[in-house]
């Protein structure tokens, strides 16, 4: 144990790092009241970008200079481009990148692009891509559309209770099918330069490749019956006749259109907000069409640009950002009456959804009241988001003409929550029971996650929220969502992490939860995650855990340390009343120690959590090994990895000040 003159020393540079922190958020906070940090994920958002303007004609030679810049600065020294930072390279963002720059100009024989192809080539070339990347190349004559999949216009009839219904996926995958639909069924195509095929990246040449879609290797089952599925549809899509076709284009249009954002998104995020606007050209809509000029102009406002480059944000977190560097803030000190906090709840409270969505749609009787990921997002609230801004809202006071609509902000976003508590007692990120584990099997399913089921890290924070606002275990929902968080919880302790890099994170979200609940932190389960947790510190006393924890169990608590999960162990330990053990006090010297003089932390690892890349959007019960179906090595094809900016800062901050506050 440290000696009493050691903890004084933690006590006063945790004191001194937490000042420099809160200043920090102080100097960084916008007029308006929110914090905003940069979205990382992987270059091909930026390849696509390209893509998607070539496809539109839309041409502009200095921002496509930008965007190339910021694709080279990307590529890795084995000319590859990779899903997360530190990663192997992914042969489908490789090709993306290859020939997004290809369309940009760059010349084949120039040294980047011959350390891409060569790369490229070594991985097996284009036939190795995943479903939507070949659906892009296909878009320019570059794969043939026969080996694609095939999904009939007529999904979009199908009532919310039959199988295969578009509110069966989950809303990411939903608002992507949808103008799916209209791509796949017209297979449109955008001539090229010949200067910009890429023939060269197809090892056996485009004669002798094969265009059919992998046979499922299983026997009788939901792959093998929607793969013949796939087949019989795309007979019938070759029908000269087929009644009610123009209606039904009509309608699947009249879906996108509604559901277009304020912001020009679809969704808050890139792959249905290019689709979109594909299926919009597609369909004739012009560039003079108020929806499509509001979907290009909103890539303005998720564009990070500067004199050479010029990033493609796949997604923004204004209001993820505030909800939790509030929280921070008043956790470790800072007033509840403080301009500063007061000024961003005040944001966060206008920022609460009251309209529809489809999130409604499995569930009628509730009435809308939660908060969204990004600036606007009217149709796809976020459960977790909800959760942690209560909890910032609950902190604050606001001056006494304020303090109604506060607490009325309140008790409606706990009543959403409450009402989208899934049936086995978790909680999901935007949906309620969406877990059809048949529609993973369908041919086009082959990236990211297809369905939102319950995950432990959402439910905690949930339950967190339950517990500071002072609901105790004996409440139904409370009860079902700790039966279900304690279900889960791993053989060594630990707690699988479905939106944030893993194990770490999802020890980090429990532990909070149960002390906030009274729950007795000796216990067995809590003490074989402290265990866990403490067994998973690195010699620097930093925490860390690789992204592809997700895919090889011996990476699992595994990786260079960073400031993020750092805080998220810290959040745990602090929660067990172990605030003053050995682990604790070198892990608070960690952040510390590397605390930045302007207070922030350094972190180029990715520790946030788009797709794990399973298909089912929950942790399976056993990884696929190399060579089966689904395989996932390092490189995480089917993955979505994501570098939150402010996770390194709100964080630290976060665990520093439970630290501080601990008795």
């Amino acid at each position: 144990m440290p000696t009493p003159s050691e903890n004084t020393r933690v006590d006063y540079e945790t004191r001194r790092a937490v000042d420099l922190s809160q200043k920090y958020f102080r100097r960084t906070q916008h007029s308006e009241g929110y914090w905003w940090g940069e979205l990382e994920s992987n270059p091909s958002m930026e390849a696509e970008y390209l893509m998607l303007c070539h496809f539109t004609g839309r041409y502009d030679k200095e921002r496509w200079r930008k965007v190339s810049n910021f694709i080279l600065s990307k590529q890795r020294d084995n000319g590859s481009w990779g899903q997360y930072y530190g990663s192997l390279g992914d042969v489908s963002t490789s090709v993306e990148c290859y020939f997004a720059l290809k369309l940009a100009g760059h010349q084949v024989d120039s040294e980047p692009m011959l350390k891409a192809k060569e790369f490229i080539l070594s991985k097996g070339g284009v036939p190795k891509v995943r479903v939507f990347t070949k659906i892009w190349l296909a878009l320019f004559g570059q794969w043939d559309w026969k080996g694609t999949p095939n999904l009939p216009l007529e999904m979009i009839h199908l009532p919310s209770w039959a199988p295969f219904n578009i509110y069966e996926f989950a809303s990411w995958a939903r608002a992507t099918v949808v103008p799916m639909l209209i791509i796949l069924a017209h297979k449109p195509r955008c001539p090229v330069p010949d200067s910009a095929s890429i023939d060269e990246l197809y090892p056996g040449g485009r004669e002798s490749t094969n265009y059919t879609l992998p046979k499922p290797s299983e026997g009788i089952g939901w792959a093998k019956a929607l793969y013949w599925a796939d087949k019989l549809v795309g007979i019938y899509q070759k029908l000269p006749v087929r009644p009610f076709r123009g209606y039904t284009e009509r309608k699947i249009m009249n879906w996108i259109l509604e559901h277009q954002e304020a912001d020009g998104s679809w969704a808050g995020i890139q792959p249905p907000w290019v689709y979109s606007l594909i299926a919009l050209h597609t369909m004739g809509y012009g560039p003079d069409h108020e929806a499509v000029n509001r979907g290009f102009q909103g890539f303005e406002t998720f564009a990070l640009e500067d004199e050479d480059t010029c990033a493609v944000q796949a997604c923004i977190s204004p209001v993820w950002d505030t909800c939790i560097a509030q929280l921070a803030l008043l956790e470790s000190g800072v007033a509840p009456d403080d301009p500063m906090v007061q000024s961003s709840a005040r944001w966060l409270i206008r920022k609460q959804i009251f309209a529809t969505g489809d999130w409604q749609i499995r569930n009628k009787e509730t009435r809308p009241g939660g908060w969204s990921f990004e600036f606007d997002n009217l149709m796809y609230p976020d459960i977790d988001d909800a959760s942690i801004v209560v909890m910032a809202l609950n902190q604050v006071r606001m001056p006494a003409t304020a303090e109604r609509r506060r607490a009325d902000a309140i008790k409606r976003g706990i009543e959403w929550i409450s009402g989208m508590q899934s049936k086995n007692g978790g909680w999901a990120a935007f949906d309620k029971n969406n877990n059809k584990k048949y529609l993973t099997k369908i041919p086009f399913s082959d990236f990211g996650e297809t369905l939102d089921p319950p995950s432990v890290d959402v439910t905690a924070h949930i339950l967190e929220m339950y517990g500071k606002l002072g609901y105790t275990k004996d409440n139904d929902d409370v009860k079902r969502g700790l039966e279900y968080v304690l279900r889960e919880q791993e053989e060594n302790g630990s707690w699988f992490g479905r939106w944030g890099v893993n194990y770490i994170y999802g020890v980090g979200a429990v532990l909070p939860a149960l002390e906030a609940l009274g729950e007795d932190m000796s216990q067995n389960h809590v003490r074989r995650a402290i265990d866990w947790i403490i067994d998973h510190q690195n010699e620097d006393g930093g925490w860390g855990e690789s992204c592809g924890s997700y895919v090889d169990p011996n990476l699992h608590g595994v990786g260079p340390s960073t400031a993020s999960q750092t805080a998220w162990a810290l959040l745990a330990l602090v929660a067990a009343k172990e605030h003053r053990c050995e682990a604790a006090q070198k892990g608070l010297l960690y952040l510390t120690k590397t605390q930045q003089k302007d207070g922030t932390w350094d972190e180029p690892y990715f520790t946030g959590t788009g797709f794990p890349g399973y298909g089912v959007g929950e942790r399976p019960r056993s990884l696929t090994n190399n060579g089966e179906n689904d395989y996932q090595g390092l490189d995480m094809p089917a993955g979505f990895m994501i570098n939150y900016h402010l996770y390194r800062n709100y964080w630290p901050l976060l665990a520093m000040g439970r630290y501080l506050q601990a008795e």
